[in-house]
């Protein structure tokens, strides 16, 4: 779903002569004798799309526009603006294509294409919904469709009011460069981090790493207060916060095309189906998705560049063979390798999150060495590696190292308190719900779906709502106003789903990896499927029961608890040990001696 700051919308011909131009109107406005054929935007919004189409697409796009213009602006060590910004640019063009597909459904606008009118005063692009606090999802609006395909000297602004109170919000950050470390001590191992998800996960290496005589820095770029590493306890990891404004700047990207139209600009276009998109009119968007600053989880041009300067300034006091990190795709992640390879340091990617088709925004991994949770995802990570000499690892994951220590008697007197004081009373029964920060459509129907299905079981459930890390935790307030049946709770953050899902008699989850540590537990997992949402597909290796209903949901409550799992179906999701933070410590040795060689 869009919000653009604008009335419904309907796409209505009008005229009737041969030109067969199209206007986007006001919904509200009735159709007159001029209109002859019209449909509204939400209709069009709400057609289905064949994802591998679109995908197919949304590549043939991104390749057009990297032949196009990506070689126009580089940061000063090389890395070309596209490579750099690609998965925010890459999402943009997600939302452009699926339009455009829609739009090639309707009958009349197949029939007699021609120029769209942009809706007057709606932005060219805007912003779609999301629970993450910090996380920003753009999207192109209809009237930025009609720009796109051609219509003539938009006068539209080029974000909604939304967006600009997100740039402004940033504007006051200090311009002037961030200062460079100087004081890091030599160390064999950089490692670089910007969500709690990333620390939890490097942090058990960097250790394992420090007790065979190791020495570390940690880097934390993040830009959330809810995100960042905690001080290590081991004296051999040093912390190293990058600077507050380092993030926070915004501006115009300079060598990117802002509007400024040649004569030669209708020649360049990128086809999706019979639609052109012209080439020069997407830069001019990406380049204005680019030059707005999204803190750590997409940063501005400006911000990039800042970044790489100070990054360059760790690697070269701190003189590290190796760097650790668990993105490398988005716009840090794909600078921080870009940096690390170019002063000759080893990369070293760990999958910190499970992966579905669609949870990844770009299939590509550009680290040396590549240490996957399971056997099922060597695959596909063979398929993204780019680095030529590409190594693929099956270790396991950090992060699930712990479990085996976790206490089941406390997390479950957690579960009791926390229902007790929130909705009044205990139940026999709980159920954890492992959320992810999805859209609010898609939260509300899967919390619905959840709460129906605890109210048809044999038994009385109370639900206990765990937010995700990067969540905000008023996107629950709607389940907390119900009639208090079953009775429900929202965890701690800070308490999160692994806090408390050894407690649990079930987990419900569709794309938490809550779900995988739930399953390593031996506690009963609930895939919740729905149309449009992802799922870890859990339920395809036996690991979990499918429930795509309330019905569903109450019939595998009712047949509690599930039979084991067998160990090479778990291997398949995630190997699992207790042994992993040591395993990747020792790969990451054994390939800079092999390096030095």
């Amino acid at each position: 779903m869009s919000t653009t700051g604008t009335a419904p919308l309907r796409l209505a011909r009008i005229g009737t002569d041969a030109g067969h131009q199209w206007a986007l109107v006001e919904g509200t406005a009735s159709p007159n004798q001029r209109t002859i054929e019209w449909t509204t935007t939400a209709a069009l919004e709400a057609v289905p799309i064949d994802r591998q189409e679109l995908d197919s697409h949304v590549q043939a796009v991104m390749a057009e526009l990297e032949t196009y213009c990506a070689h126009r602006l580089l940061t000063p060590g090389g890395a070309s603006w596209l490579h750099v910004q690609h998965v925010p640019v890459r999402r943009l063009v997600g939302q452009l294509v699926r339009k455009l597909l829609a739009l090639s459904t309707w009958e009349p606008f197949v029939q007699n294409p021609g120029c769209i009118i942009p809706a007057p005063r709606e932005a060219l692009i805007g912003s779609r919904e999301t629970s993450s606090r910090e996380y920003r999802l753009y999207t192109v609006t209809w009237s930025g469709i009609a720009y796109l395909l051609g219509a003539l000297n938009s006068r539209n602004p080029m974000r909604s009011a939304q967006l600009r109170k997100l740039t402004a919000s940033r504007a006051g950050a200090s311009p002037m460069a961030s200062p460079v470390p100087s004081t890091l001590p030599q160390s064999d191992v950089v490692a670089l981090s910007w969500s709690s998800r990333h620390a939890d996960t490097l942090l058990p290496v960097l250790e394992e790493l420090g007790r065979d005589g190791h020495p570390s820095v940690l880097v934390d770029l993040a830009t959330d207060p809810a995100e960042r590493c905690p001080e290590p306890a081991a004296p051999s990891i040093r912390l190293c916060p990058a600077p507050p404004n380092l993030l926070s700047i915004s501006g115009t990207s300079s060598g990117l095309r802002c509007g400024n139209e040649g004569p030669a600009a209708y020649d360049k276009t990128a086809r999706v189906r019979e639609l052109a998109v012209r080439l020069d009119r997407l830069e001019h968007l990406a380049a204005t998705v680019v030059e707005a600053s999204g803190g750590s989880t997409q940063p501005s041009w400006h911000a990039v560049i800042r970044t790489e300067t100070w990054l360059d300034g760790v690697l070269a006091s701190a003189r590290p063979h190796s760097a650790l990190l668990c993105n490398d795709t988005s716009p840090l992640g794909a600078l921080a390798v870009h940096a690390a390879e170019r002063h000759g340091i080893t990369t070293v990617y760990v999958q910190h999150g499970a992966w579905t088709p669609k949870s990844v925004a770009w299939p590509a991994l550009h680290s040396r060495h590549i240490a996957v949770m399971g056997e099922r995802d060597a695959a596909p990570a063979k398929t993204w590696a780019r680095h030529p000499e590409a190594e693929i690892h099956v270790l396991g994951q950090p992060r699930f190292d712990a479990l085996a220590s976790l206490d089941q008697e406390q997390q479950r007197r957690y579960l009791d308190e926390l229902l007790l004081a929130h909705a009044g009373h205990q139940t026999e029964k709980i159920a954890v719900w492992a959320c992810q920060p999805f859209g609010p459509d898609l939260l509300r129907a899967q919390g619905s779906l959840a709460l129906e299905g605890l109210r048809k079981a044999e038994e009385e459930w109370g639900l206990v709502i765990a937010p995700h890390p990067a969540q905000d935790t008023s996107s629950f307030d709607l389940f907390r106003q119900g009639s208090g049946k079953p009775p429900v709770a929202v965890a701690d953050p800070g308490i999160g789903a692994r806090g408390c899902l050894a407690g649990a008699d079930a987990v419900l989850s569709a794309y938490s990896t809550c779900g995988i540590e739930a399953v390593l537990l031996g506690v009963p997992v609930l895939e919740l499927t729905q149309p449009g949402g992802p799922t870890l597909d859990l339920a395809g290796h036996g690991l979990a029961r499918r429930c795509g209903t309330a019905d569903d949901i109450a019939g595998a409550l009712s047949t509690l608890p599930q039979p084991q799992a067998a160990r090479g179906a778990v291997d398949a999701v995630c190997r699992w040990r207790g042994t992993s933070a040591r395993d990747i410590a020792h790969l990451v040795v054994d390939r800079s001696r092999t390096n030095l060689t």
